[in-house]
């Protein structure tokens, strides 16, 4: 689990609450049902206007890529790169064809099958880049759809405000609920922008965070690929792969 994701949540959360009650305030008075109806039903509305149900079900599914980062690890691609080089220079590239069959990512088993194939490096280099680009293209939507989530939230909110207002205006003639009406009217808003500010538009930047990550190591496996295409020596390919890696990682 990112513990990055978890923290920024309770301290996003509990700043909130944490500043009502040191100002004397009671948390049940920025509890309202109504109002999270409105800001999260119009929100959720607003969304599913904007896209369409695949893609709002795939940003659903994506949550867990926020709180769980993905398992891959640029130092195994390094070293599954460096043993197809090798095997490559021992035996040749035909014998490459045994290791696609045992390779669980699509992305590198479809590499793999057009460098046994002999593909020209340029040929593979670009239909590489174009299933990268495919790839990127879907995989982004899903942080689209918290970004625009994001948006419609502190609207909504504000949406809910007025109509809390409007709400108050009609009941003038009790004067002593008064303070209380327009204190919840403006619990939309609250609303509105927590939902916007600590959770989907969080969410929308570590989910590109995520993709970043996820471009850069299939970067590295076109080059691999290339490399091991040209009979490049594996030393020569393990170098020139770490130079995708962060400092701090090359050191490590």
């Amino acid at each position: 689990m990112d513990i990055a994701t978890i923290i920024g949540l309770i301290m996003g959360f509990g700043a909130v609450i944490g500043g009502q009650i040191l100002e004397g305030g009671h948390v049940s008075a920025i509890i309202q049902p109504t109002a999270a109806i409105i800001v999260l039903g119009g929100t959720f509305g607003a969304t599913f206007v904007s896209f369409p149900m695949p893609t709002i079900i795939q940003a659903v599914k994506d949550v867990k890529k926020a709180l769980f980062p993905p398992a891959t690890n640029p130092e195994i691609i390094i070293k599954d790169m460096i043993g197809y080089a090798a095997k490559a220079r021992r035996n040749g590239l035909i014998s490459l064809e045994q290791e696609a069959q045992t390779i669980n990512d699509r992305f590198t088993k479809k590499g793999i099958s057009l460098v046994v194939d002999g593909i020209d490096p340029q040929k593979l280099r670009e239909t590489m880049e174009i299933e990268l680009a495919s790839y990127e293209e879907h995989s982004k939507a899903s942080a689209e759809v918290f970004e625009s989530a994001g948006g419609f939230a502190p609207t909504i909110g504000i949406i809910g405000a007025v109509l809390g207002l409007i709400h108050v205006m009609n009941n003038l003639s009790d004067t002593s609920k008064l303070g209380a009406g327009i204190a919840v009217a403006f619990v939309a808003t609250i609303y509105g922008l927590m939902v916007a500010n600590i959770l989907c538009i969080p969410f929308g930047t570590k989910l590109k965070q995520r993709l970043k990550a996820e471009i850069q190591q299939k970067e590295m496996v076109i080059e691999g690929l290339i490399s091991i295409q040209n009979g490049e020596n594996p030393h020569f390919i393990e170098q020139k792969l770490r130079a995708y890696m962060h400092d701090e990682k090359k050191g490590k």
